[in-house]
C-alpha cells in the first residue's frame, strides 16, 4: 500500500502513517532559485553567528549581560536555521518530499523550539535596552550576568516544554485521510487539522501557543520601545540621534521577524498556501542572518573587539620577524 494512503483509524486505536508528503509551493515555476537563495542565506547565517559566538566566548570584554543574551540569540538563530533550511533544500531542491512520521515530529520540535527561543530572546534584548536607556544609573544593579543566565535558562525550559507538549499531542492523533502536508516543513498548524480523531488539545495549542510565543513578546517589545522613546526625549539631540539610529534598526529587524509570522497566524487557513510559505520561511530565514549584523557586528563595542583581535594576531605574526632582525 502506498505510504500516502496507508494510514487508517479503527476501533479507537491510534494509527500513524509511515510517511508524510511535504508538498511545498503549488503552481509556481522556477522555485529552485528560491531554495538556492535560502542556501546562500544559510551559509551567511552560519558564518556570522559562529563568528559572533567565537568573539563573545573568547573576549572577556564581551562577558556582559547584553552579550550573554546575544550569544543565546546566536545559538538559537544558528540551530533554528540548521533545523529548517537544509531540510527544506533537501525536500524541494533534491525532491525528497517523503519524511517518516518520527522524523517529521522531530523536525517539528526543533524548528518550533528554536523559533520560540528567537522570539523570547528578542524580548529579553528589548528589556535589556529598555533598562539601559530608561534606568542607566541602576542598570548594573538590575541587569547582571547571573540574572541574565537565569532568565535565559528559564526561557529555554519554557520553550522546550511548550513545544514538547504540542508534539506529544500530535503523537496522539490518528491520520486516516490524506497525509499530504501543504506546507514547507512539518507544520503543527497544518498537521493537526489532518487528524481523524479528536484533536481538541492540539486545536487549543494552535491558538494558545502563538499568543504566548509571538503576540505577548511583540506587545512587550512595543511597550519597551515606547518607554525608550519617552526616555530619549529627555536627553540631548546628539545622543538622541545616535540612540534612535540603533533603536530604528532593532525595530526594523523585530518587524521582519514578527509581522509575517503574526500575519500568517492571524489569517490562519484563509491565507493562500504559497503566501504562507513565503511569509513564514522568510521570517524564519532572514532574521538569523541579520541579527548578528545588527546586534553585534554593527556596534562600536564589538568592532573594537574585532580590531583588538586583528591587531593581536598581526603582533603575533610580526614577532618572529622582529626577533630575526635583532639576531642578524
Amino acid at each position: 500500500m502506498s505510504p500516502l494512503n496507508s494510514a487508517y483509524f479503527t476501533n479507537g486505536s491510534i494509527v500513524h502513517p509511515d510517511f508524510f508528503f511535504i508538498s511545498g509551493f503549488a503552481g509556481i515555476p522556477h522555485t529552485n532559485y528560491y531554495y538556492v537563495f535560502l542556501g546562500f542565506v544559510y551559509a551567511v547565517t552560519v558564518l556570522a553567528n559562529t563568528f559572533v559566538m567565537f568573539m563573545i566566548y573568547t573576549d572577556r570584554c564581551l562577558h556582559s549581560p547584553k552579550y550573554i543574551v546575544i550569544f543565546n540569540l546566536a545559538v538559537s538563530d544558528l540551530c533554528g536555521s540548521t533545523a529548517f533550511i537544509p531540510q527544506m533544500i533537501d525536500t524541494f531542491l533534491f525532491k525528497s518530499h517523503l519524511i517518516s512520521f518520527e522524523a517529521c515530529l522531530t523536525n517539528m520540535f526543533f524548528v518550533l523550539d528554536f523559533l520560540t527561543m528567537q522570539s523570547f530572546t528578542l524580548t529579553v534584548l528589548s528589556y535589556d535596552r529598555c533598562v539601559a536607556i530608561c534606568f542607566p544609573l541602576r542598570y548594573n544593579e538590575i541587569v547582571t550576568n547571573k540574572s541574565m543566565l537565569l532568565i535565559t535558562a528559564i526561557l529555554w525550559i519554557i520553550a522546550g516544554t511548550a513545544i514538547l507538549i504540542a508534539v506529544i499531542f500530535i503523537n496522539t492523533l490518528s491520520f486516516c485521510k490524506s497525509t499530504v502536508v501543504h506546507s514547507y516543513f512539518c507544520d503543527h498548524g497544518i498537521i493537526h487539522r489532518m487528524a481523524c480523531n479528536d484533536n481538541t488539545p492540539s486545536s487549543v495549542i494552535v491558538w494558545s501557543h502563538p499568543i504566548m510565543i509571538f503576540w505577548f513578546p511583540s506587545l512587550f517589545i512595543m511597550v519597551t520601545y515606547i518607554c525608550i522613546g519617552r526616555a530619549l526625549l529627555k536627553i540631548t539631540a546628539s545622543e538622541r540621534l545616535k540612540a534612535m539610529k540603533t533603536c530604528t534598526s532593532h525595530l526594523i529587524l523585530v518587524s521582519v521577524f514578527y509581522l509575517p509570522l503574526c500575519l500568517s497566524i492571524a489569517l490562519g487557513s484563509t491565507i493562500h498556501m504559497n503566501a504562507r510559505i513565503i511569509n513564514v520561511s522568510l521570517a524564519t530565514a532572514l532574521p538569523p542572518m541579520l541579527n548578528p549584523i545588527i546586534y553585534s557586528l554593527n556596534t562600536e563595542e564589538f568592532s573594537e573587539c574585532i580590531k583588538k583581535l586583528y591587531n593581536g594576531r598581526n603582533l603575533v605574526h610580526a614577532t618572529p620577524t622582529f626577533l630575526t632582525f635583532f639576531l642578524l
